[in-house]
Formats: structure tokens, sequence, C-alpha cells
């Protein structure tokens, strides 16, 4: 026997020299790796030469202050269809009632022809490789970055946001989508190879995603830029063509979007009829999901209108994905700093003058911090700036919310606050159109705060899409409750809890129903676009962005090949036509037995029972 200390010298000296092998072992297989995954994106990325595209402005879309005529138009007179211009869209800036010009009114025989273009184009752009795809979306991301102030003045005029919302939720989310696409977009359509069970232990099974053909979008308003080009990018880069319908009140941008990706595309050799945008009305959006050649269609907006695609996709049994809005809740807890969680508030509520799909429609305050927090919350939004987001019309553009889109949406939005103040809801400040701003012409509604909002108000049930904070007294800072009224409504996108415990935080996020959950954050999943983006309920189905949305689409293809050579599945006799009905039951009993009895002497017994049948 070796006493403790001679094991020891014995020992010693070979483990150090194991553990260094291992050592050396595990380094460089974590080098080879990385040079094996690595490499190929260094040189592609660090060796490629990206094309610099330029594309050319009309002086609206590189002026301020310009306007077609000059002649501006009160929100009330703003009129999207002038009979004497059949056919046209007439385009105002929201924020001045200037008229920036016109686009065509598109028949459904003019949107035919496009989702025909974009058909052919398809079958050439489906044979690009993933390479080929990234090097488009990185031509169009250089352009992005360098021409930062002429996409956020378009998005200005068009939309009536201002340059620093155009910048963060139009351009910036664009850029952080093609970066996460290009990076990860590869490995998410990589094959997904699956277990083939024992019975088909010779085969191998994998998901392939191809194309599916040519994508429909119908595109909102409150975000015309990045809407838009976000189904171009995870269309383009899983092989599709994409046939883009925007919205009639900001299609005017459109034009200077389209032209971006179509030079990109021209500039790296390859068909720019891949990409087509469709301009009209409602009958235009319907042409779109009716043509054959389109093969799914992914809408976003407001339920009543999803209702209507979904109706129309029906007959042709053609698959939509539809993203419809949200009435997202964000919670304060009792045991928060108001300080730190107030400009969070402000920023769900009024970014984009509040019109977001997941932005803040209702916040819940614990009783504990309730009336602190909306003396310091009146006070942060009465000093909210409300004016022209450019410097025109003798204004200077410092603001901190813009214009409407939709003049029409301010009505609602009254409605909805008029409604609860008669059920008792305290309204703070705003809460009417604001003409004191843009010399009246622009479509502003006053930074507004109310509360005292309970469940059997509309507004705590119904999408205001405006600058409204609504507030929730949570009594006796209960969980439970908070959790109860949240649920009590209609739509589920996403929510945000804020706490000073994060356990308490997730847990209360994880009874909460909605598609997207934050603890102690607020929008950040949209800037993981990693993460899949959608909701339940009427916020509607299915998703984009993260792997599930960039495989919506594709057709997901299940595929089965022999796994060894020359070894083949056969059909065994006693199942072969014509059947020897009992040899048949007595060998297909027994190969349930051998594959499925958990019992050792069951399996056996099977074994003799399939050498009896095949005799």
């Amino acid at each position: 026997m070796f006493t403790e200390d001679e094991a020891i010298a014995l020992v010693g000296p070979l483990a150090q020299r194991v553990g260094f092998v291992a050592l050396v072992w595990f380094f460089l297989k974590i080098v080879g790796y990385a040079l094996q995954t690595l490499f190929p994106f260094i040189a592609e990325f660090g060796f490629t030469l990206v094309p610099t595209i330029t594309v050319n402005l009309d002086p609206l879309e590189s002026d301020d202050a310009a306007g077609s005529d000059g002649v501006r138009t009160k929100c009330d007179d703003i009129n999207l269809r002038d009979p004497k211009r059949k056919g046209k869209i007439q385009c105002f800036d929201p924020s001045t009632g200037l008229r920036l010009g016109e686009v065509k009114a598109m028949t459904a025989e003019e949107v035919g022809e496009c989702c025909e273009l974009a058909k052919a184009a398809q079958k050439r752009w489906s044979k690009t490789t993933f390479k080929e795809r990234r090097l488009v979306l990185r031509t169009i991301q250089k352009y992005i970055v360098n021409n930062i102030d002429s996409i956020t003045l378009v998005c200005s005029r068009d939309s009536g946001k201002p340059k620093v919302d155009a910048l963060l939720g139009e351009v910036m989310t664009t850029c952080e989508k093609i970066r996460c696409i290009n990076s990860e977009g590869e490995k998410w359509l990589e094959k997904s190879y699956r277990v083939t069970g024992p019975m088909m232990v010779h085969k191998t099974a994998y998901v392939e995603y191809v194309p599916l053909g040519v994508l429909g979008v119908i595109a909102p308003w409150n975000y015309p830029f990045h809407n838009m080009l976000n189904h171009v990018i995870s269309g383009l880069f899983s092989g599709n063509a994409v046939v883009s319908k925007v919205s009639e009140h900001t299609s005017w941008s459109s034009s200077y979007f389209t032209r971006i990706v179509r030079a990109a595309l021209v500039a790296n050799g390859h068909d720019p009829d891949v990409v087509q945008t469709i301009t009209g009305f409602g009958d235009s959006g319907a042409a779109l999901v009716a043509h054959p050649d389109v093969d799914k269609i992914i809408f976003t907006g407001s339920p009543a209108v999803g209702k209507l695609v979904m109706a129309g996709a029906a007959p042709y049994l053609k698959p939509v994905i539809l993203e419809l809005g949200g009435k997202d809740p964000m919670v304060f807890m009792e045991d928060v700093s108001i300080e730190e969680v107030l400009p969070w508030a402000m920023r769900g509520c009024y970014q984009n003058c509040g019109q977001n799909c997941c932005g803040v429609e209702r916040i819940f305050v614990y009783e504990g911090i309730y009336d602190e927090f909306l003396d310091k919350a009146e006070k942060k939004v009465k000093a909210l700036r409300q004016g022209v987001p450019l410097k025109c019309c003798g204004e200077e553009g410092e603001v901190d919310c813009g214009a409407m889109v939709m003049n029409q949406q301010i009505d609602i939005i009254q409605e909805l606050i008029d409604e609860a103040v008669e059920k008792g809801a305290k309204l703070h400040c705003g809460g009417k159109r604001n003409t004191g701003v843009g010399g009246g012409y622009g479509q502003f509604y006053e930074p507004t705060l109310i509360s005292g909002i309970t469940n059997d108000m509309r507004i705590s049930q119904e999408e205001v899409f405006g600058p409204v904070m609504c507030v929730v007294k949570v009594e006796g800072n209960d969980d439970d409750a908070c959790v109860e009224m949240i649920n009590n409504c209609p739509f589920g996108l996403g929510s945000s809890v804020y706490s000073g415990s994060k356990a308490r935080a997730v847990k209360m996020g994880e009874s909460i129903r909605s598609g997207m959950f934050t603890a102690n954050d607020f929008g950040v999943n949209y800037l993981i676009q990693s993460l899949p983006f959608g909701g339940v309920k009427e916020s509607g189905f299915d998703r984009f962005a993260g792997p599930e949305g960039l495989r919506a689409c594709c057709l997901e293809r299940s595929m089965v090949v022999d796994r060894i050579p020359y070894v083949k599945t056969g059909i065994p006799g006693p199942i072969n036509y014509p059947i020897n009905t009992r040899k048949g039951l007595l060998f297909g009993g027994s190969l349930v037995g051998i594959l499925y009895d958990e019992s050792w002497l069951g399996k056996l017994l099977a074994v003799f029972g399939i050498i009896k049948a095949s005799v």
C-alpha cells in the first residue's frame, strides 16, 4: 500500500501533465471552432467591397420647408382624394398642411402587373447565395448610415414626427434588423435535423426552409421607413420577392425608400423588380391579398382591417401574419424609484406621439406611490413641447411631440377621453386638439395625462394610439389584482413590469397574457431582433423577427433520405400485397411489440411472432 505522501508524489506530476494537455487541447478546439465559424465572416465583412449607391432626391425630399405649390390646407379640409385628380392620392405634410404632391392610386390590374414582375424576378433571386443577399442588405445599410439626415427628414415630412423619433424608431431599428439578419439569418435557415426513431433509424430526417415565392406586405403609416424595409429585409434574405402596399397616409415617402432598395439591387447586379411598392386605397390592398402570385400576406394594422385581410385571404387558403396593435401595460410597483421609472413612462407614451403598436397604453401604479407619481408626471407632461418637427412655416423644429398622421385618429382619441371623464376619470392636462401650434394647420393632439382609469371605460379596452398617458391605481399594492386588471383586456402584445425585485417582476410577467414581456425595461424586445415579435388575442397571431419570423417567410419542407448507402426501406412479405390477413396482423402486432413493449419478455415474444409470420 502507498502512503498518502507517496501517492501524491507519484500521481501529482502525472495529473499536472494531463491537466496541461487537456488545457492545450481545449484551447486548440476553441481556436479551431472560432476560425471555422468566424473566418468566412471575417473574410466577407472585412474584405468584400460594399457598393456605394446614389439616390437622387427631389426638392421636397431634401428641403425642410418646400411644398409642391406652397399652399397650406387646414387639417379638416385635407382630402387624400381629389375629384379632379382621379386615380391619384393627394399627399400632405400632417404637421403643416403643405401639399407634398401626389402618387398613383393603383388599380387591381396595376397591382397584378407588379405581382407578376415580382414573381418573374423571384425565380432568379431565389438562386442567389446568402453571401449575395447579405451584400445587398449591406449596401442598403451603408446608404442608410451615410444618409440619416435625408431619411429622417422625409419621415418627418410624411408622418409629422420629430427627426429624433425617426432616428430612433426608423433608422436605428432598420439598421439593427439588417445587422441581425446578416449575422444570424443563414444559421436560422440551415437544415434542422430531426430524430427518426427506431423504425426509421436507417434514414436521415430534416426540415429545410425554402423561399415561399412572393410575400405581400400591407404596411401601416406610423413608421413609413421601417415598416416597409422591415419585411423587405427578411423577405429578400429568405429568397423571396416582396410586394409592399404602403398606407395611403404615408405614400409620398415610399418612392424614396423604394428607390434605395432597388438601387442596392441594381448595384449588385440583380433585378430590381424583385421588390415592388403598391400605392393606393383599400381596393389596392384587397387586390394584393387576392392575387394568385402572392403566396403569403403580412399585415400590420387594426383588428378591424386585419379581419378583412384574413377574410380576403381565406377563399385562396392563403396564410397570413397579423400584427394588430396592442394595449400594452407598464407596471410600477411600490418599491421603485419614481425618478428612475418616470422617463420610461414618458418614452412609452409620447414617443412618435404615441403612435406605436407596442407603445404604453396603460400605466398601473401601485397605491403606495400613486399620488407622488401623478404629481411628478403632470409636471413632465406639461413641459413637453409640441409643434412642427422641421424648420418650416416659421417654426424651428425644436419639439418633443409632433403631429398625428391621421386626422381621424384625433376624433377617436377625443371620444375615448370624453367618455372616460364622464365616467369619473381625472384629466390632469391636455385632452383636446392643439390648435395653438403650426398656425392651426397641423394635425396635433395635446400631450395628455388622465388618471382614475377603470376597466369599464372604453379607454382601458380600445387602442388610443396617441399621446395619452392613462394611469390606473393598483389598490393595496396587490400583485394579483394588478394582473387581473391587465389581463381583462382584448389585446395582448407587449408588457413591462418595474420592481425593486427582479424575481417579483418576472413572476408577474409570467402571469400576463401577452406575446412579449420586459422586466425593468421597455421597448428593448424590438431592439433584440433575435426575438420574435407578435401578440395574442386581438393583437394578432404568428410572428416576425427572430428565427421564427424569418422561417415564417419560408416553406417548411420535411425531408427524408437514406442514411446508409444501399440500405433502403423494404416492404416485408407479410404486409406486401396481396396481404395474408392472419400473417399481416401477426407481423404488425409483433413489430409494435418489439418497438414499444417496455418488458423484455414482451419484446422476446414479439421476435418469435415476427419469425412465425415471416415463414
